[in-house]
């Protein structure tokens, strides 16, 4: 199998191991959240500029609640991510 990569791709397009310049590469293959326009939209704030749809996140679990707010994920490597600095990640959505 075959993985190509695109310039904004989000976290679960590589298949590249986790590194310093993307933590949130943690498993290939994984369901990209991007989605369609009718839904409610949010980027994620761990692979900035990845578009995610809210009710997939939430349904999928991949959110984390931080200071009163609410942050969607692409995939499930953000959330770990995320984890490991809440305040820097929370920051990428102001």
């Amino acid at each position: 199998m075959t993985t190509g990569t695109q310039a904004g791709a989000s976290c679960c397009s590589t298949a590249s191991a986790p590194s310093a310049a993307n933590p949130a590469a943690v498993t290939a293959g994984s369901k990209n959240l991007l989605a369609d326009d009718s839904a409610e939209m949010t980027t994620c704030p761990v692979m900035v500029g990845s578009a995610v749809t809210k009710a997939t996140a939430v349904a999928a679990g991949l959110f984390r609640d931080f200071e009163g707010e609410r942050y969607y994920f692409c995939c499930a490597g953000c959330g770990p991510a995320f984890d490991s600095d809440p305040a820097k990640y929370a920051a990428n959505m102001a």
